[in-house]
C-alpha cells in the first residue's frame, strides 16, 4: 500500500482521537489545570515560604517542571486507556484492525493522540504556572524532547492498560495504585539528594525519577541524574513498551472475542 494512503489512515485515528478530549475539554484540559493550581498554592506559596530554597532555586520553581510532568504522565496514560478500551468495548477495534492498515500504525495513532493531549495538558500547566512564579528555560530542546518521550512512555502504558482490562474500573487501577505513588515519590516535591543512601538507591528504580529531572534540567539546569541516562532510560522503557504493545495487538490478544 502507498505511503499516502498509510498517512490518511494515521491521520484519521489521531483527527478522531483529538476530537474525542477537545469535545469534552471541561473534563479533560481544564481539571490539570484546576488541580495543578491547587498544588502550586498550597505546596509553593504555603508550605514553600517554609522550606526556602531548594538547590538555589524557590522551592515553588524546584517543583514546577515536575507538576508539568505529572499533570503530561496522567493525562496522556488516561486518553489512551480510555480511548482504547472504548473502542474495545463497542468493538470497534475489531473492525480497525481487520482493515488494510500495518498494526504499528493503529499504534501509533492512538498513542500520537495521548501524546497530543499531553502537550496540551503541558501547555495549560505551564501557562498557568507563570501567575505564580517566573519562568525561566535552561535547555528549551531538551524540554521538548523530555516532554514528547514521555508522553509517548505513558501513551504506550495506557494502551496496554486497556487491551487486559475487562472494564472501565480496570482502566483506572493502574493510574491510581501504581502511577500516584511513583508519581509522588518520583523528585516531584523533593530532591532525591535529600534521601538516606539506601532510599536514594532504591528511589533510582523508579522510571519517574529520570523524567522529572530530565524535565527540570531544561527548566532549571538542575538534575540528580545524568540527561544521557535520563533519556535513555526513557528511551529503552518506549521500546520495551512499544514491543509488547505490538505483539498483543497483533496476536489479538484481549481484542477479539
Amino acid at each position: 500500500m502507498n505511503p499516502a494512503v498509510y498517512w490518511i489512515a494515521f491521520k484519521s485515528i489521531l483527527i478522531k482521537e483529538i476530537s474525542r478530549f477537545t469535545r469534552i475539554w471541561v473534563q479533560t484540559l481544564v481539571p490539570p489545570a484546576i488541580t495543578m493550581s491547587l498544588y502550586f498554592v498550597i505546596f509553593g506559596n504555603l508550605i514553600g515560604s517554609r522550606i526556602g530554597q531548594m538547590h538555589g532555586v524557590s522551592y515553588m520553581e524546584f517543583i514546577v517542571p515536575g507538576l508539568i510532568m505529572m499533570s503530561v504522565i496522567t493525562n496522556s496514560y488516561a486518553n489512551v486507556a480510555s480511548s482504547f478500551y472504548s473502542a474495545k468495548f463497542q468493538r470497534n477495534i475489531e473492525e480497525i484492525l481487520v482493515a488494510p492498515v500495518p498494526n504499528y500504525l493503529i499504534i501509533w495513532g492512538f498513542v500520537a493522540g495521548g501524546v497530543a493531549r499531553g502537550i496540551c495538558v503541558g501547555a495549560i500547566v505551564t501557562a498557568v504556572s507563570l501567575f505564580f512564579v517566573p519562568l525561566q528555560v535552561h535547555d528549551p530542546l531538551a524540554v521538548v524532547v523530555t516532554l514528547v518521550l514521555t508522553a509517548i512512555l505513558f501513551s504506550l502504558g495506557g494502551l496496554i492498560n486497556a487491551v487486559f482490562a475487562k472494564s472501565f474500573d480496570d482502566v483506572s487501577i493502574i493510574p491510581t495504585f501504581v502511577l500516584t505513588p511513583l508519581t509522588y515519590l518520583g523528585g516531584v516535591f523533593y530532591s532525591i539528594q535529600l534521601l538516606p543512601p539506601f532510599w536514594q538507591w532504591l528511589s533510582h528504580g523508579n522510571p519517574i525519577i529520570y523524567m522529572v529531572n530530565a524535565f527540570r534540567y531544561g527548566f532549571l539546569g538542575l538534575s540528580d541524574v545524568p540527561m544521557s541516562l535520563a533519556l535513555g532510560i526513557i528511551i529503552g522503557f518506549i521500546l520495551v513498551l512499544y514491543g509488547i504493545a505490538h505483539y498483543l495487538v497483533t496476536r489479538g490478544i484481549g481484542l477479539r472475542h
